[in-house]
């Protein structure tokens, strides 16, 4: 989705701070550890999610406006490996997320709505991962979705990786719900998703840990993580997000020990940051570390490199009265 107002304003003040912080590992080439999106087609990288098959390669695709297209990118070096065209689907009209599943299987979620309830239906791809890494065109399934409760904007797709079930999160800006899709989706009828949880924070994308215990919601600002807890969802503490200009994608590394972050623009960084509790297992996170989105972050080595970026944020936050992240007790749902 292009940027709000709000969040392009604040960006823009967050760049410089930014710009002024030492190097921290987003950019160094060092995989997990973070790296720099190179290609000058993925100018909105919108989603994110760790191969399968291919250590190290990252999967990611474009906003509005591209066509069928996902790219895979070397965290080794920031370059594209391999662009996918996916045949057998429509003209995507929002592309906001990227998930894998069982068996392999890639979810593309067109699921953007900037108007925010203005389509009436919106639309899931699923093709196979690749075992060649080369362009090429791959045939995927296209899958009809609707909301139980009426059309909505959302940005975040997760495929649960124990049962293939699909869900999606919408995006609020005074918190959204969690999504349950079929325990099977269809390719002929339409999938209706339904309402299971509500989610404390305006949602641009989420992620599974690969042992599927886990949950990790990001926006803007901040993040939260929750125990799966079998689809009932616990929040267990928020996320070290790192402050972008538009943070906009998700995903844990291969081996469930990094949360990596993904924000949009041309020569974008994606910056890795431990995941709390350690291998995609949630915990409560040390106390008294920074956070983007507040003081109860898990603690991360690029914390320090941080501070004055921190600085403005918050400086941002207060001055526009941004609630994006909210603690359950002040829930008006």
């Amino acid at each position: 989705m292009r940027p709000r107002s709000l969040a392009l304003l604040a960006g823009v003040l967050l760049t410089g701070a930014l710009a002024a912080a030492p190097a921290s590992a987003a950019g160094d080439g060092a995989g997990d550890k973070g790296f720099t999106i190179t290609d000058p087609r993925i100018a909105e990288s919108s989603g994110l999610a760790a191969s399968h098959l291919h250590p190290g390669i990252y999967w990611t695709h474009n906003d509005s406006g591209d066509g069928p297209y996902i790219y895979a990118v070397d965290s080794a070096t920031g370059k594209t490996v391999a662009r996918i065209t996916l045949s057998g689907v429509g003209r995507p009209r929002d592309v906001e997320a990227i998930s894998i599943g069982p068996d392999n299987q890639i979810y593309v979620g067109d699921i953007g709505d900037n108007l925010d309830g203005s389509w009436p239906y919106v639309w899931i791809y699923r093709l196979p991962e690749p075992k060649r890494l080369a362009d090429q065109t791959v045939r995927a399934t296209q899958y009809v979705v609707k909301y139980s409760n009426g059309a909505r904007n959302a940005e975040s797709l997760v495929v649960q990786p124990k049962t293939g079930r699909v869900y999606i999160i919408d995006k609020k800006e005074d918190g959204g719900h969690l999504y349950e899709g079929p325990a099977a989706l269809s390719p002929t009828g339409t999938n209706i998703f339904r309402p299971v949880a509500s989610v404390d924070l305006w949602a641009t994308d989420a992620a599974f840990s690969p042992d599927g215990k886990q949950l990790a919601v990001r926006g803007y600002f901040g993040g939260i993580y929750y125990d799966w807890n079998g689809g009932k969802i616990k929040r267990e503490g928020r996320l070290d997000v790192p402050l972008q200009k538009q943070g906009e994608s998700v995903t844990y590394s291969a081996d469930g020990t990094k949360l990596l972050y993904g924000s949009e623009g041309v020569d974008s960084p994606v910056q890795a940051e431990d995941v709390p509790g350690g291998s995609g297992r949630a915990s409560s996170p040390s106390a008294g570390s920074g956070s983007a989105a507040g003081g109860d972050g898990g603690s991360s080595p690029s914390a320090g490199a941080k501070v004055g970026a921190v600085a403005v944020g918050v400086a941002v936050l207060a001055l526009f009265g941004l609630r994006r992240l909210r603690r359950p007790s002040a829930r008006r749902h």
